[in-house]
């Protein structure tokens, strides 16, 4: 029995966290992306606080209307890289939380490193 999108998801979710683990000095940059909208946090797993998170929804990309997603997420990605190194973060880890590293989330990480942060 196959299973389904979510199933395959969280489990390719699971796996991935095993082995990965934000910290302050380089917090894990988790991605979660819904039919219409993106967003990205930066988390401290050992304390488990998020640092800094930007998303889709915010007024100054929201209000830009006739873009497609892919630019939404580039747009997400370079806000997040700007709000990480004001904190003071250069170094993350990226968490692609189970989806495939390709089109939104790949323009997304794409912008966050062209934006200065380093992963």
């Amino acid at each position: 029995m196959a299973f389904s999108k979510r199933e395959r998801r969280l489990k390719i979710k699971n796996r991935i966290r095993k082995h990965m683990s934000g910290s302050l000095e380089a917090p894990r940059l988790t991605v979660f992306r819904s039919n219409r909208q993106i967003s990205v946090q930066l988390i401290d797993d050992l304390n488990g606080r998020t640092l800094v998170s930007a998303s889709s929804l915010e007024k100054e990309i929201a209000q830009k209307t006739g873009m497609n997603k892919i630019d939404q997420a580039k747009l997400v990605g370079k806000l997040i890289a700007e709000k990480a190194i004001a904190n003071g973060i250069s170094t993350v880890v990226f968490d692609r939380n189970g989806y495939l590293y390709h089109g939104r989330v790949k323009s997304l990480a794409d912008a966050a490193r062209e934006g200065g942060l380093k992963f």
